[in-house]
Parts: C-alpha cells; structure tokens; sequence
C-alpha cells in the first residue's frame, strides 16, 4: 500500500451491528491525487471529507454493483466513513437508498449534527457517530428482516433466494420487493456482491482460485470480471494501489 496512504478501522458496538459494518478512516499525507478504482463491497458509505481546497463536506454513497469510474483521493486529505449494511436504509435513514445504486449525493454540511471539529480525532468521531446512530433506531428490526440478513452477512451471500426464503420466513416475491424498493438491487444480484467481496480478500492475499461460493475456478473468474471489470490476477495486482477497496484489505 502507498506509504502516505494511512487507513484504520473500528466495528460498531454489539447494539449497533445489525446496522453498522464498520467507522473507517483513510488519509492521504501526501502531496500528490492518488488515482483510484473503486470496487462494489455491499455497503452505504456516509463520509465527512476534507481537502485542501474543501474545509469540509459530506457525502452519503449507495451500493454499487460495478466497477466505479477512476475516482481521486485529494492531496492531504482525510476522510472519515461510516459504512452501513442495509437495514440502515429504513431503520437509520428512514428512507429508500434505491435512487442512488453507483452514485451518492452530498449532504448538508450540518447533517446529523456533524461539522468540521469532528474530523480532528477518529475515535471521538465514532463515538459521535454511534450515538447518534442509536438515536436513531426508532423502532425493532423486524425478526424477518433480521434473520434475513444475519443470514446473507454470515455466508457472505452464499445460500439461494429460495432457502434464505424458508429460513426467514418470508415469501421471496415480498423480499426482492423490498429489496428493489430499499436498496435498488435484487436478493440474487445483492448475494453477488458479497460473495465477490469475500472474494477480494482471498485475492489480497494472492489466492487466484475460488476458495467458497463458487462452483469452478471458469465461474470464479466469470463472476469476479463481471463485477469489478478485471480478472483477479490483475486484481491481485493492484498496480500502484489502483484498487481502494483491495488496499485496505492488504492493509489489515
């Protein structure tokens, strides 16, 4: 990973974790834009931002389902992230994410009470942020839903429509409804994402063949291609820290 490029990540706590994935910080101490390609990995970002020609920003992310276009990480810049899984969509935002599937938005910079003084220490920022969080969560998770997602986290996506349908006990035709209503995507094509996620830290760690979830290494590199636009050689490869998402991985 480039040297100037400092990443470091919290887990929620145990209250928060059927909605929060991680807190997550990356800095740029350097003089120079980094380049970057940005890889779908399940999850909706909130980030505080600042550059040196932006005080201060923020910015909400949808899932994405494809390879982002080449994105930059300012010069001496630093970011703080929240990353959501998606029951945040209706129990944290209260609102459908669906409109903004491959794209974000920018927010108002007074959003969730957050400003500028929050991105002067990570660990004070996550606490902010979590308890705000839990502010929140107006109502219980329903028991369908939650049992549906524990499910698609726990095996990174790997069981059917049909059987995460009968363990959750809830009619397939009513979740991808929801599914598209929510988050844009279906059950089947959101089950992709993580399991091309979970694919991503084998191929950190130079693993080029299907570890789980994939019937063939012909299907691996099929499905891993469709997804992030290149083949997990040249995944694994990540010429000058290129891919974001795989850097951070390296990094752990």
């Amino acid at each position: 990973m480039i040297h100037d490029l400092v990443y470091q990540s919290i887990k929620p706590n145990k209250k928060l974790s059927d909605f929060v994935d991680s807190f997550w910080c990356m800095e740029n101490k350097s003089d120079q834009t980094l380049e970057t390609i940005g890889l779908p990995d399940g999850r909706i970002d909130l980030s505080l931002i600042k550059t040196a020609e932006i005080p201060f920003q923020i910015r909400l992310l949808g899932l994405g389902t494809q390879q982002y276009e080449k994105g930059k990480i300012p010069a001496n810049s630093l970011t703080f992230t929240i990353s959501f899984k998606l029951p945040a969509a209706e129990y944290v935002f209260h609102e459908s994410i669906a409109d903004l599937l491959n794209s974000g938005k920018l927010l108002e910079n007074n959003f969730w009470d957050f400003n500028k003084n929050d991105l002067e220490n990570f660990e004070l920022f996550c606490e902010k942020a979590s308890a705000k969080i839990e502010s929140l969560l107006l109502k219980e998770i329903d028991n369908r839903k939650q049992k549906l997602f524990i499910l698609i986290y726990e095996t990174n996506g790997d069981m059917t429509v049909k059987e995460l349908s009968e363990k959750a006990n809830w009619s397939s035709r009513q979740i991808n409804r929801y599914f598209n209503q929510y988050f844009g995507v279906s059950l089947k094509g959101y089950c992709s994402i993580l399991r091309f996620r979970a694919s991503l830290e084998h191929i950190a760690k130079g693993k080029l063949f299907p570890e789980e979830n994939f019937s063939d290494q012909t299907h691996f590199i099929k499905e891993i291609k469709k997804i992030s636009g290149s083949l997990p050689k040249e995944l694994f490869q990540n010429k000058n820290d290129r891919f974001i998402l795989l850097s951070a991985l390296s990094s752990k």
